[in-house]
């Protein structure tokens, strides 16, 4: 299985003609072009493809170019013969027809083009921009994923001016390059004179072109008026003109892709990158994205220092496109949820863009900010939840998430500023890099180098889920086996996540000695416990032990003895009879990577069977599409807040709080996602991860000293899988280099070992695998990153199974 590269090949030109709508005479200028073509360029081929044709044989446009434009290689890929649209005409064909299949197909045969010999090709599409396709998707979507450059047919009659602004703005939302616009000359309508000049605005070129006769009164004649049209229409100046400007912007766009690393390294400072020494080559250059794939830029020889990804369909490799296909492994960096270049998505932040562009949000409200809130306090089915704070990314939400839990433990314990008020956290965490949220981390190769950096906390180690040779295993710390007790293995990951039969006092006792120590003996005080539910990820793509969280959770909640700091917990510290007030200290979750159906449910605090009092979500909110972050918090939270004075205020903002085209897209990208999961999307994934017959059982009674039962989130007794099948993960267990794997929602995570010893961000061990998926095979890479010794791959909530099939393969090969 290979993905698409975008056909960007060294050749003079090639493009796609698009119309505005039926009847404009596309293929009356795709003669044109072939015929001016043939003549400017004798010693090129010139190719026709008409991927997708209906109505009779005899009227296909490949036989009219056949017939006008001799010498031309013509081709229709698919033809209906019931002239009707083609979704319609499709019903009753026995051919593949989906957008894949099709776009194979396409990309084959210029392919095949590029391979024999040098030359140009038109590819001609069917009806209008958005017009369906057999399978009954738009035409503008199932073709972008080759980003062809477009010829915009327009439309020369009366109300041809809007449908033809109409047809550029479908094309542009969507990402293609509209490169000119030709059309009829009407001297009624004069058409083309406002959009010349409207068009030039905009860097587009708009050429005319003379009607073609009226029909004749016979064949013989109608075809020698037609002859004699073509003969004179293709000699035209400003045809020839139109020519060298599309070549001249292929060449430049090849020239701009080749300069675009060498210009990057001059004037770009990289995030996580040390820039001394970097090769130049390791700078990738991204021409476009689709779906789960990046269309990279580089040379045959250099394309595997340059590249890193994977794939998604069934073609030739053997290609010279200047462009390669790159698998996004790391969901770029988490925030891919619902495939590059996502329809929907752009067209909601085109809406929310042309309606509001950006308003202030200070004492204001919007619709897209308003619907956004009631969906997610209706979505993460949390009690304790009332109000939603915007922020616009992780860091930011975390900052704000802190500054209300430790007012709130403040107010409540009568602390004052001048009080050192610390969080309790788990080691490996991560919460941000803003100078906040980076001191709610243990010291790191994140933070310690970082002037201001205090480190304020105490951090709990804790055991650590994995598969090690097939078998799940809760593992201890190393060191820490009198404190946690031996390894203890699972015959399934759902076991893992059985709390309630899961034996919890060793972590009780443990959790609870603890504490006494840190605020009784240390005399420290804590003004909030903060966690990533079930996986760290900066961190080491650590799987936390879910019943030790919860376990931490419930223990915190209990102990405002602890936390008050006085013999006689003072009455305000006391939580109310509602079950919403917070208790002990406040409860984050950062969901920042989590939630959101990263872990394959809405929320990842379902899984720990604990209602935080605040959560933090960002990355696939807005289905990576821009960004945005909410801070949800609980009523009694946001009553500390509470007084007579602005200074008591959440004194706390940002110029872009709320944007609305950002809280448009997470509407959608919300709506989209739940629909998936409501029709069964993945239900594909989950079948792998179904236990066997034979390992099935009847629920087993509950355990002496297990995790009392506790009011359930969204989902809390769901399955678990995960979109890499549970065979890949097994075999990668089994794998020498490999120390364990963790597979949970989209998220892979390997450990590997390392001869030298190392773990954790400073070993190396990884990198020879993720240099080695980073070099093109079989025409297409896979781009991942690592963490230390762990890479970790992460599809999209979108991606295939047949591309995640693909990807794991290319793991175990390069393993």
């Amino acid at each position: 299985m290979n993905p698409n590269p975008n056909p960007l090949l060294n050749i003079p030109m090639r493009h796609e003609d698009a119309a505005t709508r039926l009847n404009v005479g596309k293929t009356i200028v795709s003669t044109i072009l072939c015929k001016a073509l043939q003549r400017r360029l004798p010693e090129h081929a010139v190719h026709y493809l008409k991927p997708v044709s209906t109505g009779p044989s005899v009227e296909e446009d490949n036989r009219h170019i056949a017939t006008f434009a001799k010498g031309v290689h013509a081709r229709r890929l698919f033809q209906f013969s019931e002239p009707v649209s083609p979704h319609i005409a499709a019903r009753s064909s026995k051919e593949d027809v989906s957008d894949k299949n099709i776009l194979d197909c396409v990309h084959q045969e210029l392919s095949g083009y590029a391979q024999s010999e040098d030359g140009v090709v038109i590819v001609e599409t069917a009806g209008g921009v958005l017009s369906p396709a057999p399978s009954g998707s738009l035409q503008a979507d199932l073709y972008r994923p080759l980003r062809l450059p477009v010829l915009l047919v327009g439309d020369h009659r009366l109300g041809g001016i809007g449908t033809s602004i109409s047809a550029f703005e479908s094309l542009h939302i969507r990402g293609y390059d509209v490169q000119s616009i030709m059309m009829f000359e009407n001297s009624v309508y004069d058409n083309a004179t406002y959009l010349r000049e409207y068009f030039l605005d905009r860097g587009i070129s708009t050429y005319t072109v003379p009607p073609p006769p009226r029909p004749a009164t016979s064949i013989a004649r109608d075809q020698e008026a037609m002859a004699g049209y073509y003969e004179r229409t293709s000699r035209m100046e400003h045809v020839a003109d139109f020519i060298e400007r599309f070549s001249a912007k292929h060449d430049a766009r090849i020239k701009n892709l080749g300069s675009m690393a060498d210009r990057a390294d001059q004037s770009i400072w990289h995030p996580f990158t040390q820039h001394q020494d970097r090769p130049k080559d390791s700078i990738i250059t991204i021409d476009s994205a689709h779906g789960d794939f990046f269309q990279t830029y580089g040379t045959e020889e250099s394309v595997g220092s340059t590249l890193s990804s994977t794939n998604e369909s069934s073609i030739s490799s053997d290609t010279t496109s200047l462009l390669k296909p790159a698998f996004d492994g790391s969901a770029s960096w988490w925030t891919q949820g619902l495939g590059h270049g996502n329809p929907q998505l752009a067209l909601a932040a085109a809406h929310a863009s042309g309606r509001y562009g950006h308003v202030m949000f200070a004492g204001a409200v919007h619709e897209p900010a308003l619907n956004l809130a009631e969906t997610l306090l209706q979505h993460v089915d949390n009690p304790r939840l009332k109000k939603v704070f915007y922020t616009d990314n992780g860091s930011t939400g975390m900052e704000v998430a802190v500054k209300m839990a430790l007012r709130a433990a403040c107010v409540r314990y009568g602390w004052s500023s001048e009080d050192e008020v610390q969080i309790l956290g788990l080691k490996g965490s991560y919460h941000g890099d803003t100078i906040g949220t980076m001191d709610c981390s243990e010291p790191s190769t994140y933070n310690k180098k970082v002037e201001w950096y205090r480190g304020r906390g105490h951090w709990f180690d804790f055991p650590q889920v994995k598969m090690r040779r097939g078998v799940w295993v809760v593992e201890p710390p190393e060191g820490m086996e009198a404190e946690f007790g031996p390894a203890r293995t699972f015959e399934s990951l759902d076991e893992v996540f059985q709390l309630e039969q899961r034996d919890i006092a060793t972590y009780e006792a443990y959790i609870t000695r603890e504490l006494e120590r840190l605020t009784k003996e240390e005399g420290r005080r804590f003004g909030a416990l903060v966690m990533e539910p079930v996986i760290l990820g900066a961190g080491g793509m650590l799987f936390a032990d879910p019943l030790f969280q919860h376990t931490l959770a419930r223990i915190v909640r209990s102990s405002s003895h602890l936390f008050s700091h006085s013999t006689s917990t003072p009455s305000s510290s006391n939580p109310s009879s509602a079950t919403t007030d917070w208790a002990g200290l406040p409860l984050i979750h950062d969901e920042v990577f989590t939630g959101l159906y990263r872990l394959g449910r809405f929320t990842s605090s379902s899984f720990l069977r604990t209602h935080p009092d605040i959560s933090v979500h960002a990355k696939l909110l807005t289905g990576g599409l821009v960004p945005l972050c909410v801070t949800l918090a609980s009523q009694s939270i946001f009553d500390a807040f509470l007084s007579g004075a602005k200074s008591d205020a959440l004194l706390h903002g940002h110029s872009y709080t709320a944007h609305a085209v950002g809280c448009t897209v997470a509407e959608t990208s919300l709506h989209q996602m739940s629909s998936m999961e409501a029709r069964g999307a993945w239900d594909a994934f989950k079948a792998s991860w179904r236990p066997d017959h034979h390992n099935s059982s009847p629920p087993t009674p509950s355990r002496p000293n297990a995790a009392p039962a506790q009011p359930t989130p969204r989902s809390g007794t769901a399955p678990t899988w995960s979109m890499w099948s549970r065979p890949f993960a097994t075999a990668l267990s089994h794998h020498p280099r490999v120390d364990s794997v963790t597979a949970l929602g989209s998220v892979l995570a390997i450990s590997l070992r390392d001869p030298a010893g190392a773990a954790g961000y400073s070993s190396t061990a990884a990198n020879a695998l993720r240099d080695s998926l980073l070099a093109a095979s079989d025409g297409w890479a896979m781009h991942s990153r690592v963490l230390g010794n762990v890479l970790y791959l992460m599809a999209s909530q979108t991606s295939s199974v047949e591309t995640v099939r693909a990807v794991e393969a290319r793991v175990l090969a390069a393993l």
